[in-house]
Formats: C-alpha cells, structure tokens, sequence
C-alpha cells in the first residue's frame, strides 16, 4: 500500500508535467502564429482547450509516467508514450476542423506527436541499438524537414535569411525535440523499488 508521501508525489510530478506542457503548448502556438501570420486566429475554445489544454493533459501524463517510473513501474504503463497523439487529435473537436483535413490543414499536430514519440523511443528505450538509431535519423530528420518547410507552408511570410524567420525556425525545432525528450520517459528504464530495513517493499 502506497503511503500520504507517495500520492503527494505523484500529484506533484502530474502538476509539473501540466505546467511545463502548458509552458511548452505556449510557446509552440507562437510558432504557429508565425507561420499563419495575420490568418491566425485565436478562440476560447480553441486556443485553451484545443492547443493550451492539449499541452497541459500530455505534460501532465507525461510526469505521472516519471513517477510510475521512479517508483517501480506499473502494468501497461508504457503505453503512456502515446500521449503526445493527444496534440493531433484534440484540435480536431474544434468545430470546422475536420472539414480542413481533406486540405491538409490542421495535420501538422499529429506529425508533431508522431516525430516526438519516435525520438523518445531512440533517446529513451535501452533494447534494440540498430532500431533506435535508425528511428531517431529518420525522426529527427523528419524534425528538421517539417521545420524547413515553414517558409513554403507560410507563403513565404517566414524567411530564415531573417532574424524573427529565423527564431522562428530555432522556436519550432527546438520546441519538437524537447516535446521528444520528455517523450522518451516511458521508454527509459524502471528504478527499482528499494527494500526499508525489514527487507520489505515499500
């Protein structure tokens, strides 16, 4: 039976988790901003709960999955690296939304989630050397490839050779490869539970 200390940490990590994917969420409709320029358009639903509140649910499982991990790991706990899907298909409860899709609006999130769960399989799983590397190639390329098209997909509003065109291109890969980084925490390996005094586990 778990104790008062340990739920607390638990609530602790999914809090920092949420705060951190909110933070992350933020920064990344900035890059979208860029990309859309005066088309973009910001609505309560939305940006909060389409774009903000994905962020915070996925930040949010994501470091409840760091203290299933730290603490001996759970049954089926890994399948928590699925988690960053939820940036692709909870903008898609947006009204109008899946009418886009046959344009190719409105793809982008998943494409995201997809190159994030392939990095955290290559940074953080220990099993399969050859799989991993050749996963974390292809999806990091797929990083860079997805952020060197910003000039195209904004109609050229975004140019590298410019300084805010190029901070929005550091904005958007950097903000993949973090996104990836903390997806690599259900493939890393469990901490063991530590035995107290008696030889018990806690």
């Amino acid at each position: 039976m778990r104790d008062v200390g340990d739920r607390r940490s638990a609530a602790t990590d999914v809090l920092i988790g949420a705060l951190l994917g909110l933070t992350w969420a933020a920064g990344f409709r900035g890059f979208m901003v860029e990309i859309a320029g005066d088309d973009s358009v910001f609505g309560w639903y939305a940006t909060f709960v389409g774009v903000l509140g994905g962020g915070a649910i996925v930040g949010g499982l994501l470091g409840w999955a760091e203290y299933i991990r730290r603490t001996g790991g759970r049954p089926h706990w890994r399948w928590l690296a699925l988690s960053p899907l939820i940036l692709g298909l909870l903008p898609l409860t947006v009204p109008g939304t899946i009418a886009l899709l046959a344009q190719g609006i409105g793809t982008a999130g998943m494409g995201v989630a997809l190159i994030a769960i392939g990095l955290g399989y290559a940074v953080g799983s220990r099993r399969r050397p050859l799989l991993r590397v050749i996963i974390g190639v292809l999806s990091a390329a797929a990083a860079v490839a997805l952020v060197a098209m910003t000039p195209v997909i904004s109609d050229g509003r975004v140019s590298f050779a410019e300084p805010r065109g190029a901070w929005a291109g550091l904005l958007g890969l950097s903000s993949i490869l973090v996104l990836g980084l903390a997806t690599s925490i259900p493939f890393q390996p469990v901490v063991p539970k530590r035995a107290d005094a008696t030889g018990a586990q806690p």
